[in-house]
């Protein structure tokens, strides 16, 4: 006998506000197996030849793509069951959608996530996923849909749809990295099964750029670090540079939140913000020397970038957009004057370090514990973006 799935308004039954329940009907061999879809209506919002809500009900479309997304979802895994020609009823079949699945809108799951990252102080990367959520938003109008809706098709639309809007190609490789996290937390929490997974067919790779030259050459460096200036704003901005290099590719924020408490037995022992991870790394004669230089007793804080003014996350945001802002405009004149290849920021003395490690024959792994990356295949990518003379030689050995 077919099986049949159907939701209904279930008249018999009314709650306190005088509406009905909307139930999921189940048929199997002649049994009957009645879920509560979560939601309820009033009799006169509710069409009950065709079992669906009249054109005068409250949040009508709501209602549908729910009724749709969870019809979809027990017809996908009755088929499934059929494939691997096993036997089920009524019962087993729901038993096996609540158990195996907690529905969850895209907003909602992306509100948990932003919330979850708040929580563990991840400010940068939630900032990038909140950027993420408002543009599919702008895109979609709302996100009150489910995971089984991102399908490949679905991700198509939306990446012309970026693209119209001149996105560069980074930056919405970005999105979809970003959008991919937001669906495997999804898989994980069991918010939607693995099988609906788009991005099999949808390549997230293909969005990848080649990334700009940011490393400098040793000679290079020494320029900017035996920089000399009569104006004194820009002798931070070349100390927070080198220091950055002298502390393996210390981020700036990082630098920023660093305090006495984080020098011990002449090491520098910091977490992470960005990942939380662990870092120890010897500190250097220069490293001390440009420390010293910013000694502050009244503070803290090793360099004067926050103060005791920067008390709220979002004081300390401001302050570091500032801070950072200003330094990277002096650098990148400073690179001008000096006719550097590339133009000079914080970040490129965190490349450059790594890049020079890799050309004295440090190990990658090793690197990548200096840096703080969360992988290896991290520090190659950071790696494989810098430089191609290592390739060239290689091709030499054609000729």
């Amino acid at each position: 006998m077919a099986e049949t799935i159907n939701v209904l308004c279930y008249k018999s039954k009314t709650l306190s506000n005088g509406e009905h329940p909307l139930m999921i009907r189940i048929c199997k061999n002649g049994k009957k197996k009645y879920v509560s879809l979560g939601l309820s209506v009033k009799t006169e919002h509710w069409n009950f030849e065709k079992n669906i809500p009249k054109p005068n009900c409250p949040n009508r479309e709501h209602i549908n793509i729910l009724i749709a997304n969870k019809k979809k979802e027990y017809e996908a895994e009755i088929v499934k069951l059929k494939s691997e020609d096993k036997l089920f009823t009524a019962n087993t079949l729901n038993d096996r959608i609540t158990s195996s699945v907690k529905p969850r809108t895209v907003e909602e799951t992306f509100k948990e996530y932003i919330s979850l990252l708040k929580g563990e102080s991840r400010r940068g990367y939630m900032l990038s996923v909140q950027q993420v959520y408002n543009s599919l938003i702008k895109y979609n109008r709302h996100l009150d849909l489910y995971f089984t809706d991102l399908d490949s098709a679905w991700l198509k639309k939306y990446e012309a749809w970026l693209r119209t809007n001149g996105l560069a190609e980074n930056t919405i490789g970005i999105r979809f990295r970003t959008l991919r996290t937001i669906y495997n937390y999804a898989i994980e929490k069991d918010i939607v099964q693995a099988e609906y997974y788009p991005f099999k067919k949808y390549k997230v790779s293909k969005l990848n750029q080649e990334t700009a030259k940011r490393a400098l050459s040793k000679e290079d460096i020494d320029k900017i670090l035996h920089y000399q200036s009569k104006n004194r704003f820009m002798r931070l901005p070349i100390d927070l540079f080198a220091f950055t290099y002298y502390a393996g590719g210390i981020n700036f924020v990082d630098i920023a939140n660093l305090t006495k408490d984080n020098i011990i037995d002449n090491r520098i022992i910091y977490k992470r913000c960005k990942t939380g991870k662990l870092i120890k790394l010897p500190l250097t004669q220069q490293a001390k020397e440009i420390i010293s230089k910013y000694h502050n007793p009244n503070s803290p804080y090793l360099f004067p970038i926050f103060s005791a003014q920067h008390i709220t996350e979002q004081q300390k945001a401001n302050r570091l957009h500032k801070v950072i802002t200003n330094v990277n405009k002096r650098l990148k004149q400073i690179g001008e004057e000096l006719k550097l290849p590339i133009p000079i920021t914080t970040y490129v003395a965190r490349h450059s370090q790594a890049t020079i490690m890799k050309k004295a024959g440090v190990p990658t792994a090793i690197i990548g514990q200096i840096m703080g990356h969360s992988s290896e295949r991290v520090t190659q990518i950071y790696l494989d973006s810098f430089d191609n003379e290592q390739i060239n030689n290689a091709m030499k050995n054609l000729l």
